[in-house]
């Protein structure tokens, strides 16, 4: 669990040293109108992570369960990936994003909670649930966060190629 959570570290400081220095134009300024803005894609993720802790919360009063071991063989790593492109789930989805400093306050504040609730239910007690991830299928509870670790990853990367674009317009 502290490789994951160190990769959570090192990706969340990745994101707010490319994301602190925008104007708040470029932050939230769409490369195309059917692609995000940085804005949004800050936004997405700290839906994506605080509907997983809301879900995982809910897991965590159940009894224990353990994930089948070939759905434990599944690497999340996969999810970093950005060859496939996967469309957000409407829950997730960005709407009016909030400006860049509340927007990084909300991710901060989110994943405070998350390792607070890693921290309080430690390694073995996430082991033993099941989170329904919705293309990944039943994961337990640390490769859920492991998940969250290489969703930021992939949307780290959108936010470069974002600025990328924006840059050569």
């Amino acid at each position: 669990m502290n490789r994951v959570l160190q990769r959570l570290d090192s990706t969340r400081h990745k994101l707010h040293r490319a994301v602190s220095p925008l104007a708040d134009e470029l932050y939230s300024k769409r490369p195309a109108l059917d692609e995000w803005s940085v804005a949004e894609i800050v936004q997405h993720v700290d839906l994506v992570e605080a509907r997983v802790l809301k879900e995982l919360e809910a897991a965590i009063t159940g009894p224990p369960r353990r994930v089948k071991l070939l759905r434990r063989l599944i690497p999340t790593s996969i999810v970093s990936s950005r060859l496939i492109k996967v469309t957000a789930p409407r829950a997730v989805t960005p709407s009016d994003p909030p400006s860049k400093n509340i927007g990084l306050a909300n991710l901060d504040r989110t994943r405070g909670r998350l390792k607070e609730f890693c921290a309080t239910h430690g390694n073995e007690r996430l082991r033993n649930l099941v989170f329904k991830h919705p293309f990944l299928g039943d994961i337990d509870g640390v490769a859920t966060v492991s998940f969250l670790s290489y969703h930021e990853q992939r949307h780290y990367k959108q936010i470069q190629e974002t600025l990328k674009r924006l840059d050569n317009k």
